[in-house]
């Protein structure tokens, strides 16, 4: 893509597509062939083939998209620095240390938990030939990521003692840790934490990266091109990213042949998918599941009262919500996130649907005819349906209640407004339950909504501590059972990202984040 992307055209044309999705398969324009279900793989006929490029459509965030993914509020400003930066490495439960390594050869552990040492691999260069160091490493962690508004990228310097850290010749870094933990690698290695050269300040079309495929093109709100950087050898030559905020559009776009790989859609409109031969869903898999929440905020009434809480928890209609919004394809969620992760609480009793119950505690704290705003937006689809859906159950639970729907990309725009919310509407991502403690609720974070619990902090840090993962997972069980009992986090569902793309397009989900996919194994067949 050697022009500035005409994002009236492509809508134009998108829209096109979406007219195909009513009319039938017939009109589809989509090229390759495979078996349905294949995930990417290739079916009969089909198989992986140097060059090409791929496009595909993401819902983005306007005009507030920016390069510099520390500080980047969208699912899209993630996926494009994934395709342009390199990782220090991705969960991976297959690997030998439960991570696949990127730029990274290795992590290892000293015996008393109290330091990490980071091996750099040997050869890896930036696109102007410099070759990645410690000092890059060091760069990225202590003065990027440790500067983020993001709570993902502060998981680091809320773990390690990122001021001490430094440099054991070009190819370590030793990070001291701010006390005991034993499951480092997956808070490094999560497939975020991403490398950039020392001294970088300012992020920008040009500047030296070492992901597999360098920028050509940006432009906030509309999308981003990329060609193959050779030191990766990815097999495709090409990348398009394009910014198209509604889920229809992004499917019509796929079977007129727009696009390769749509992003995300509703659940409606990835239904009308099912018949068509030349595109096909492919859900995320548990535990890639995101989980969809409501955040109480412990520091405004009503909700510094455990029983307007819980009346809120048993208020939610769970399994109407699955059934209504995701058809059924979606698992009903039990106030803690993590679902299908090694760390998540499985014993814990299911919190009930209990309106009447609801609406006692509500009037026994003197809470009942409250009246309260639920904000929420398209961060994700099926967001604000279930924000719809949960107001319903709260009226029905003698709350008056209203949804304020935001545009998409602007919900965590401003994340200290966000995070001062009564109520607010909240996905979760991918990452085990106790990174995912660490990273939005200990300590006070401002992603925590005034849950301030030493208590619970100190079984974390106690369980993350331990060596001995039985004796661990009692410790995490704990904690979570803190959290069930007097939280302030209603997470009703656990949804997949229902991603489609054309026939013969593989290899997406090889990249492993399947949250924020990435395109560095990417083939069209």
């Amino acid at each position: 893509m050697s022009r500035q992307i005409d994002r009236r055209a492509f809508l134009r044309r998108g829209m096109v597509g979406a007219a195909a999705l009513a009319v039938g398969p017939g009109l589809l324009a989509a090229c390759s062939t495979g078996e349905p279900g294949s995930g990417g793989r290739p079916g009969p006929g089909s198989s992986p083939r140097s060059g090409g490029t791929l496009r595909a459509a993401f819902a983005g965030g306007g005009a507030s998209e920016t390069l510099d993914f520390f500080n980047g509020p969208s699912a899209l400003d993630l996926v494009r620095a994934r395709a342009w930066h390199g990782t220090l490495g991705n969960l991976d439960p297959s690997g030998p240390d439960g991570v696949r390594y990127g730029v990274l050869k290795g992590i290892d552990i000293s015996d008393d938990l109290s330091t990490y040492t980071l091996h750099v691999r040997p050869g890896v260069r930036f696109t102007d030939g410099s070759r990645l160091t410690s000092a890059d490493i060091l760069h990225s962690l202590s003065t990027l990521a440790a500067r983020s508004t993001l709570p993902v990228y502060r998981l680091a310097a809320a773990n390690f003692d990122l001021a001490h850290a430094e440099a054991d010749g070009d190819l370590k870094v030793v990070l001291p840790t701010l006390r005991p933990i034993a499951d480092g690698r997956m808070i490094l290695c999560q497939g975020n934490f991403l490398v950039v050269k020392d001294g970088t300040r300012s992020f920008r079309k040009g500047m030296p990266s070492c992901g597999p495929f360098r920028l050509t093109e940006f432009t906030a709100g509309q999308g981003s091109a990329f060609e193959r950087y050779d030191d990766h050898v990815p097999h495709l030559d090409g990348l398009e990213l394009r910014s198209i905020a509604d889920s229809t559009a992004r499917a019509g776009a796929l079977t007129s042949g727009e696009i390769d790989f749509a992003h995300d859609l509703s659940p409606v409109t990835a239904r009308t998918l099912d018949d068509h031969g030349k595109a096909e869903v492919v859900p995320t898999r548990s535990p890639y599941l995101v989980g969809l929440s409501f955040q109480m905020n412990m520091g405004v009434k009503p909700f510094d009262d455990p029983r307007v809480r819980e009346a809120f928890k048993l208020a939610a209609d769970r399994e109407a919500m699955v059934k209504t919004v995701f058809y059924g394809n979606a698992e009903v969620g039990n106030d803690l996130p993590s679902m299908g992760f090694p760390d998540y609480a499985e014993g814990l009793p299911q919190r009930a649907h209990d309106p009447q119950r609801a609406r006692a505690l509500l009037k026994e704290a003197g809470a009942d005819g409250i009246k309260v705003t639920l904000t929420t937006g398209p961060e994700t689809p099926g967001m604000v349906e279930l924000a719809t859906l949960f107001v319903e159950d709260l009226k029905k639970a003698g709350v008056r209640a209203s949804v304020r729907e935001l545009p998409a990309g602007q919900l965590y725009a401003d994340f200290p407004a966000y995070a001062a919310l009564p109520l607010a509407g909240s996905y979760q991502m991918p990452i085990p339950a106790l990174s995912a403690y660490q990273m939005s609720t200990a300590g006070g974070s401002p992603s925590a909504f005034g849950w301030k619990e030493p208590g619970t902090d100190a079984l974390v840090a106690k369980a993350r501590a331990e060596r001995d993962k039985a004796e661990a997972g009692k410790l995490s069980t704990r904690a979570q059972r803190t959290r069930w009992e007097d939280g302030n986090q209603v997470l009703p569902v656990f949804k997949p990202n229902l991603n489609a793309q054309a026939k013969g397009v593989g290899g997406i989900r090889d990249d492993l984040f399947e949250q924020f996919p990435g395109f560095s194994r990417a083939w069209l067949a």
